[in-house]
Formats: C-alpha cells, structure tokens, sequence
C-alpha cells in the first residue's frame, strides 16, 4: 500500500453527449452508408457505445467526386487568407468542445482522460491553428513563388489517437489547398464523426472534408481511387507496405508514419530519477499504444541495476484502472485483438528467458487491461527486442561503451524515435547523428510540437508531418 490512498475523482460521461447512432459524413452531411453497420465498445467495460453507419465501396466514389468538386470550384481557388479563418474556427470550436472530445475519446478509445484532456485534444487544436497561420504564406515557405496544391486527399488513420491524427492530416491538407476523405480506424470512429460536426459548424464548404468509417477494406477503395491525388497513412508496417505496392506506377503523392521500436538509451553520467520519468512516460503513455514508444532501454551497464531498482518501484506506483478517472496512468487496450497481441509477444519473452517483473497493481476484472511489464536481461535476438508489441512492455537491454549503445539502437528494421539521456551536450549531438531515427529527444521523451516535422526511416515510413518540411507533402513542387 503506498504513502496515499486516491479517492475516485471520476469525469463525467455524460460530457461526451454520446448518440445511439453516428453517419458517415459526406459532402457537407451525414448520410446513411451503404456499408454493414458496426458497434464501437468502450475498451475498459467491454459495452457497446454506439452503432456506427459504415461506407461501402460506391460510398468512397461518391465522397471524392464530392471532395473533387468542392476542390474545383471552391477550395482551390479561395485565396489562403479565406482558408486560414475556416482553420482557425475549427481550432477555436475543437478548444470549445474539448471536454465534450476528451471523454469521447477516452470511451471509444480506452486512454485515459488526463491524457486526451491536457494532451490529445490541445495538441489537435494546436495543429490547426499552426496551420492556419501557413494558409496564406505558402509562397514564403521555401518551395518557390507559387506552389500549388494536389488535388484530393486520401487519409487513413489509426486508433491509438483518433482525433489528433486527424488533425494531422487534415490540418495541413487544407491549409495548402486540398480537399480530404478520411477513413477512421474502425474502433475509434466517434471524435472523427464530432469533428464532422464542427466543420458544419464552422460552416466548411461542403465536399472540403468528408468522413468515411469502414473496415480495410474501405480504406483500400480509398487508397486505390482514381482520383485521389495524395495518400496519407498512418499504421502499422504490413498495410504501409501494401499501399505502396496498391500505388506503385500511379502519379498518387505518398506519406507513411508506421512501426517502430525506439531506443532509449541512457548513460552512466544521466540524472536517473529525471530518466526513470522519461522512461515511464516513453514506454507507459497510452499504454504503450505509440508508434514512437520508447519500447527498447538501453542502460549502461554501471548503472543498470540502480536504474532497474528505481524504475520498478516508480512501475508499482502507476494507478492502473478506469480511463476517465482523472487518477488513472494507465487505461484500457484498446481492443481484445491488441491485448491478444501484448500477451502472446510476452509469453515470447517469457519462452525466450528474459526476465519478467510485472507491476502489482489490481488489474480490473473487466475489460481489456494489461499491468505495466519490464523485461530485463533482453538479447537482442529476442522478439520483445525486435518487433513493435505496441503495448504497455518494456525491455531492457544493456551496453558499455557508446558505439555498442549506437551499433544496439540501430540494430532494428525501424526508424522512428529514440531517447539519449546524458549530462553530456557533446555525446548527445554525436548520438543525435549516429542514429539513424526521425526525432531524436534528448533527456526528455514524447515532446510534440506542431512546427516540428516527424517522421522516420526504413519500416517507419516516409515523409514528414507538421512543421514547414509537412507542407510539402500536400503541395505540388
């Protein structure tokens, strides 16, 4: 039992002013789709939330005939400055509804609401203001006196965060000019269909945005339509790299955020209290579901038993349990097929002897939930040191020197993210370019910023967003 006891300080579902009943959006409305209904479940209770009406294939012509049209006769042709105040209306309606987004999301998705109220939501309304403020300088931003758009954009986004990386994608596709059809993952469909709301009520040109939820199979129509100009993905590594083979030989412009397995390295001279945060917070937010995690450690090996000391005991005092609990680390996994995933690449670990310690901490009886693990003694040969478990798991490798710190972090198919944590400002800029990953952070972990590009290299796809280097995905140059 630790020194506190924390009474329940439970958020309020009713904020989420949650419907029996959500439609695909369409040229400016909701509209029945011609798709098999689905049911989107609340992942911490297992309940159904909502049916969801899902789009079929003809669906998909439609929205982008719409999103073509709105591109040819309105869109294209707004000046930039017109552009940006429909941007910055969103951003102020997402910062209106944000209590309203952040439980929504916490239901459909399973995280919990500390982190979609104080981090999803903000974070989403940020990208749109940032790329409001582009809308009428794209001619300044380094890609010659007159860049132009690409036409419509095809976008298909995960589950781990719904509606931040919808604005994302959508946020920069308009600011440069573009139309959009968004597919959202198909567990987390409702922050998607409640920011269609906000584009009727920032009264958006019809057909500017539209909103499809469907299964793969929708988002492959998407993908392979004839005339979406730019595909916009974000997932995991096996689709990635089924889409670029759906649009090899077309003239379709292409980003791909996938897997990843970040280093986070951490040497003997680190200030290890302020690293064990920064490990936690790497590997644990939103329960591991990040593509960027830090799910790799790699400690000098000096150190290494102090620092796994310090780590479990700050592992034992995450409070594990209802998502929209204001006290709640950790929520829910967002799906049995995931939490199907993180067991069987733990008894993997477990097989392949790495040494397993799970957090103590209660693990509720219903729903999809699995306690905070770290894995030491890890070889890199392991499955827990080479594939993406995507989950709330750790595994902790050791090194001495810092060329076997890089030749370990490098020894992956991915290339998104790592983590350098040292007093040194010299070693980290060497480590900072001898990694071959997209962000690199130095003693600190998952800092977002919307002027900051991302992206990654190898499995981790192509392409940067956010930032000016964002841009140029969404402009023909």
């Amino acid at each position: 039992m630790g020194i506190f006891e924390y009474a329940p300080a439970p958020e309020s579902r009713d904020l989420a002013n949650l419907k029996s009943h959500y439609r695909p959006f369409v040229n400016g409305e909701f509209v029945d789709g011609s798709g098999e209904p689905l049911k989107t479940i609340n992942p911490a209770t297992e309940e159904v939330l909502a049916e969801v009406g899902t789009a079929s294939v003809s669906d998909v012509d439609t929205a982008v005939k719409a999103a073509r049209k709105a591109y040819n006769n309105v869109w294209s042709k707004m000046p930039g400055s017109e552009r940006a105040k429909y941007l910055f209306r969103i951003a102020r309606l997402i910062q209106e509804r944000s209590r309203e987004l952040a439980v929504l999301e916490s239901l459909d998705n399973g995280k919990p609401i500390k982190e979609s109220r104080d981090s999803d939501v903000p974070t989403a309304a940020a990208h749109f203001f940032y790329h409001a403020g582009w809308a009428d300088k794209l001619d300044y931003a380094g890609y010659g006196p007159n860049p132009k758009p690409l036409g419509v954009a095809g976008q298909v986004i995960p589950w781990n965060f719904p509606l931040l990386m919808l604005a994302w994608k959508i946020a920069p596709a308009l600011a440069t000019g573009n139309t959009v059809v968004l597919k959202p993952a198909e567990t987390t469909p409702l922050t998607a269909l409640v920011f269609a709301e906000i584009c009727q009520q920032a009264e958006l040109p019809p057909g500017v945005v539209n909103i499809l939820p469907g299964a793969g199979d929708i988002g492959a129509a998407l993908v392979g339509h004839g005339d979406v100009n730019k595909v916009a993905f974000t997932g995991s590594t096996e689709v990635g790299k089924a889409i670029q083979r759906q649009i090899a030989g077309t003239a379709k412009k292409l980003t791909l955020e996938l897997g990843g397995k970040a280093a986070n390295v951490v040497f003997d001279d680190a200030p290890l209290d302020q690293a064990v945060e920064g490990i936690v917070n790497g590997i644990f937010f939103n329960q591991g579901h990040v593509c960027c995690a830090g799910s790799r450690l790699l400690v000098q090996e000096s150190i290494a038993g102090e620092l796994l000391e310090k780590l479990r005991y700050r592992v034992s005092t995450l409070r594990l349990g209802d998502p929209l609990d204001k006290n709640t680390d950790i929520g829910a996994i967002n799906s049995a097929e995931q939490l199907a995933k993180i067991k069987g690449l733990v008894e993997s670990g477990d097989a392949e002897g790495a040494q397993r310690w799970t957090s103590p901490c209660p693990v509720p009886e219903r729903g999809f939930f699995f306690a905070p693990t770290v894995f030491s003694d890890v070889q890199q040969s392991m499955r827990i040191a080479r594939e993406e478990i995507f989950g709330p798991v750790l595994s902790v490798l050791t090194f001495r020197t810092p060329d076997e710190a890089v030749t370990k972090a490098n020894n992956t198919p991915y290339g998104l993210s790592a983590g350098i944590w040292t007093e040194k400002g010299s070693r980290i800029l060497w480590m900072a370019n001898q990694l071959r990953a997209g962000v690199v952070w130095a003693n600190t972990f998952n800092r977002f910023d919307p002027a900051a590009p991302f992206g990654g290299y190898q499995e981790s796809g192509f392409g940067r967003e956010g930032g000016r280097t964002g841009l140029e995905a969404y402009l023909d140059v």
